[in-house]
């Protein structure tokens, strides 16, 4: 009913009732966190790679499937990575944060970013997406009562028969698709019962309780009077839940209602159908015909002989808009680049460094940037699993000394303090210099109720002996962190240090140090700046 009603453009609100599990798009979508959470599934990496969300062939499937050399596919499917590039980079960047994402996040990730609720729709139709909202409903509900994580989604998801029952009293103009229990306490202008033929009872239970006696059932032909009786009984009682039933469908039309059946009726006349029928004879109802059927029709008084009244529109009266309104605003200019600390000028390292080149050294730079901030967010005993998968793209070698040297600062009993739990990390901070708007990132910043202390991480690999040898560029970095800093926390003392990872050593910077390096550098006017 709701798929044709969709298909008339009839403007519909969905079922009552939904089935998380059984939409088509909720399977294909477990389909893809199944295979993520566990890449050995061969069933489940098929099943997503035929589904909308890549398209697949049956004969791609064959292909991959049939001339791959191992048991799993996925190895098979990463062989041939060249073959497949989109599918790769989707499954790629899905696999490297499924750790990381809760599964809410991770599957608004599979719709938005790789557009899998438009390839759902598009092959699925539109119905489909009271199930795929339905799904992202429970992922936040299963968020709220339990530790986030993808494997113990799926298990929820397989354990419980998720069915989500709507609220439609507030449908407004739309058609809404009940069952009769769901529309009780509801009223509608106009109800229609589509499917009131032919019913298939519930059979009885196989035991069945004469009293406190429990009675095992038997075939008709023999069974006994007493049991008899208490099959009657049980069936008395569905006939009256009907009835109770067929009184509340009767009781939801405000005007009209319309009963309607399909297929065959009742040999007894028990169906609703039926009964609704003999009642509409009894009560005198006229022949009306009906989409080339003969009906039967019930009203109160002549209603096609009532006059026909239109009414003219109400027009509100015209209350022209301000000039301002109508025109285009004027271009925006900005009278000075923006700023970033990092580059105003200056030496970023000591002469004579013998360190890597410039481009190998910031990207050695970002790694240890990158295990400083997730690093004292687990224990010690995690520190080489994390930095494997924080740095999944270097070799193994990379990996253990870029590890040793940033041990070497978070065990430094005199640095503790800086990576405590309530130190801010990866701070962003704007300010305006001279007009300048200038944005950047503090590596670690501590705030205390008199003082604000800001670290920068640095991975130099010649280490100046005193702040006086320090290179030039670095000093106008702390030197425009200072000044940022000064507008955000005008009663606090600033200060800054550079931590020095190559040493593990903190090197405190005076802030009359930095201001006049930050002074010196060509992008600023010098009074502006002090002042």
């Amino acid at each position: 009913i709701i798929r044709a009603c969709k298909a008339a453009e009839l403007p519909i609100a969905g079922a009552d009732r939904l089935k998380v599990g059984a939409e088509l798009a909720v399977k294909d979508l477990a389909a893809l966190l199944n295979f993520l959470v566990t890449p050995e599934d061969n069933l489940a990496l098929a099943t997503v790679l035929k589904s909308p969300l890549f398209g697949w062939s049956e004969q791609d499937l064959f292909d991959l499937a049939h001339r791959r050399d191992g048991p799993y596919l996925w190895p098979a499917l990463r062989d041939r990575s060249d073959e497949f590039p989109k599918t790769m980079t989707m499954l790629n960047d899905l696999r490297n944060h499924t750790d990381f994402l809760r599964p809410f996040d991770l599957i608004e990730r599979i719709l938005t970013r790789h557009d899998g609720r438009r390839k759902l729709l598009g092959r699925l139709g539109p119905e489909a997406e009271d199930g795929i909202n339905a799904l992202l409903s429970q992922a936040l509900a299963y968020e709220r009562s339990d530790v986030p994580s993808l494997t113990g989604f799926l298990i929820w998801m397989e354990t419980d028969d998720l069915e989500v029952k709507r609220q439609m009293g507030s449908a407004g103009n739309l058609i809404r698709v009940m069952t009769v229990h769901g529309a009780k306490g509801l009223e509608s202008p106009i109800v229609i019962l589509p499917d009131t033929g032919a019913r298939r009872a519930p059979s009885n239970s196989e035991i069945m309780l004469s009293g406190d006696t429990p009675l095992w059932k038997v075939n008709a032909a023999d069974m006994p009077d007493a049991l008899k009786s208490v099959q009657d009984d049980a069936r008395q009682k569905q006939m009256n839940e009907r009835m109770r039933l067929l009184y509340v469908a009767l009781t939801r039309a405000e005007k009209w209602l319309i009963v309607t059946a399909a297929g065959d009726l009742d040999k007894e006349g028990n169906t609703w159908y039926q009964m609704v029928e003999a009642a509409m004879i009894a009560s005198n109802a006229e022949p009306f015909q009906m989409f080339n059927d003969q009906a039967l029709r019930l009203s109160h008084a002549d209603w096609d002989a009532l006059e026909w009244q239109s009414e003219a529109p109400e027009t509100a009266p015209s209350n022209p808009l301000p000039n301002m309104f109508t025109q285009q605003p004027p271009a925006e200019t900005l009278d000075t680049a923006s700023l970033n600390p990092s580059n105003l000028g200056g030496a970023k390292a000591l002469p004579g460094d013998d360190g890597l080149d410039e481009e190998a050294a910031m990207l050695r730079g970002s790694r240890i940037h990158l295990l400083l901030e997730h690093l004292p967010e687990v224990a010690q005993s995690d520190w080489p699993a994390m930095t494997n998968l924080l740095l999944a793209d270097t070799t193994e070698p990379e990996r253990a000394s870029l590890l040793t040297e940033v041990e070497k600062s978070l065990t430094q009993p005199d640095l503790a303090n800086i990576f405590d739990p309530d130190a801010l990390a990866e701070v962003p901070i704007t300010a305006t210099i001279k007009g300048h708007q200038m944005y950047g990132i503090i590596d670690r910043l501590i705030v205390t109720g008199s003082t604000v202390l800001a670290v920068d991480f640095k991975s130099n690999a010649t280490v100046p002996d005193t702040p006086a040898d320090c290179p030039e560029g670095l000093l106008r970095q702390m030197g425009a962190y200072a000044h940022a800093l000064t507008q955000i926390y005008p009663d606090h003392t600033i200060k800054t240090a550079i931590l020095w990872t190559r040493t593990a050593t903190l090197m405190q910077l005076s802030h009359d140090f930095v201001t006049d390096a930050l002074l010196r550098s060509p992008h600023l006017d010098a009074d502006a700046t002090r002042s």
